[in-house]
């Protein structure tokens, strides 16, 4: 079991930038010269080249490897040598499940379905050449899928001081990147013993809209079952709890009175990461220790490629196939695409690439339209409220295709605000089959 920031940083040898690999994601950050020499032979059939091994990735390379079989090859080029999952990573930093219910490996599905998995740091992406280098070698491809995720956008705390930014990732780290960043916030959150502890909720869109709300659930859990003499303050900068708002609201208020304060429309203006203030659109707040959520961009690597619309952060897709709307041969699944309509979440990067990509790259490679391939995805998304005993809230969105726009349409919103232990059953649940459709 893996359960210390030594252990993750060990088990991220394989890239050549710790940091990079398992914690912050600063928008200067540096990337390793990279090897000119090709990694793997020509291929004779499709290459479709997948960049990212996170939800949308996996999904992406197994299930277009299992459709379209000895007529594509595959290759998944991740720079991690082991899988953690930032679905559920709030429940483990809640005390409520162990750091193995997160941890999975890579070899064992590429075996399995018969794709190629390549542990190595992306450095440079040329789509004139159709060329992805790494610091192993490049490899040519045909199409490409990019799913690098999100990185975190400091320069709009802190514009080009790159000290005062590296001060605030390293004190107080967003763990909304899975790997040592969780480690060291959950130490924090287990040490807390008296004060005001500070949790800012980043601006829409973010991965994960409910995260920053159940993260504050479980943190007060700890603060509750540790006897800590202090509160909690959630920033958040929107008008109020979106989504499930009902159900945090009456969790925070019978479950930790007094430990949780929620502060709306607190829009950042300035963070002092040395002096510990934030100061808001609510007022300024000092505090002891906190979990500083920067904004949300689009992932390292799709900035490499030019596809990233620099006016909001994410890379424009194809609201259906998923390509980028600047160049064809690329698809962007998970957090770093832009779709109307739809979270950045797990569940979603895993039903949209499954449904949606990876049937219109099945019809690309057949010949056939890409979009009579495409299927509705859902949404499924459950937010653990509280530990003792375990319970939780949830919300389901059902989809649909509208081929005359050409675009996807919310079909129906399901909501479950009161807190049961059945939905905290089907957390777990929901959980362990996502992760046997990925990596079993």
């Amino acid at each position: 079991m893996i359960t210390t920031r030594r252990e993750l940083i060990k088990a991220g040898a394989g890239s050549l930038i710790v940091a990079s690999a398992l914690g912050p994601s600063i928008t200067f950050g540096m990337m390793p010269m990279h090897h000119k020499s090709r990694m793997l032979p020509p291929s004779k059939k499709p290459r479709v080249v997948i960049v990212g091994g996170g939800w949308a990735g996996v999904t992406t390379a197994k299930h277009l490897k299992k459709k379209l079989r000895d007529r594509v090859e595959v290759v998944l080029i991740e720079k991690r040598k082991i899988f953690m999952s930032c679905p559920v990573s709030n429940v483990w930093l809640g005390g409520l499940v162990e750091m193995d219910f997160l941890m999975h490996d890579f070899q064992t599905p590429a075996s399995k379905y018969g794709y190629t998995f390549v542990n190595a740091t992306v450095t440079e992406i040329n789509r004139h050449k159709r060329r992805v280098y790494t610091n192993q070698g490049y490899v040519d491809y045909d199409y490409i899928v990019l799913a690098p995720g999100i990185r975190y956008n400091y320069e709009a705390w802190f514009g080009k001081d790159r000290e005062m930014a590296r001060i605030c990732a390293t004190s107080f780290p967003s763990a909304f990147i899975p790997g040592a960043e969780h480690v060291a916030l959950k130490r924090k959150i287990e040490n807390f013993e008296e004060g005001t502890f500070v949790l800012v909720v980043p601006p829409p869109p973010h991965r994960c809209p409910p995260a920053p709300y159940e993260r504050a659930a479980m943190i007060a859990r700890v603060f509750k079952k540790n006897g800590v003499r202090g509160k909690l303050i959630i920033l958040d900068p929107k008008k109020e709890i979106k989504p499930k708002g009902k159900g945090f609201k009456s969790a925070y208020e019978q479950l930790y009175k007094g430990l949780i304060e929620y502060v709306p429309n607190a829009r950042i203006k300035e963070v002092d990461p040395i002096k510990k203030v934030i100061k808001t659109t609510a007022g300024d707040f000092r505090f002891d220790d906190g979990n500083l959520n920067p904004p949300h961009q689009a992932g390292d690597l799709v900035w490499l490629t030019g596809l990233v619309n620099p006016k909001t952060g994410w890379c424009d897709v194809d609201p259906l196939t998923l390509q980028s709307k600047k160049d064809p041969r690329v698809f962007v699944a998970g957090d770093s695409a832009s779709v109307k309509g739809f979270p950045k979440s797990g569940d979603m990067a895993h039903n949209h690439s499954q449904n949606m990509l990876v049937n219109a790259l099945v019809a690309i490679i057949s010949g056939k339209d890409p979009y009579s391939a495409v299927r509705a995805p859902t949404n499924t998304c459950y937010s653990m409220v509280n530990g003792d005993p375990k319970e939780a809230i949830v919300i389901n969105v059902l989809y649909d295709i509208d081929l005359k726009k050409k675009a996807p349409k919310k079909k129906k919103v399901n909501v479950d605000n009161k807190r049961s232990k059945a939905l905290a059953t089907a957390t777990f649940e929901w959980a362990k089959a996502l992760y046997r459709d990925m990596f079993s």
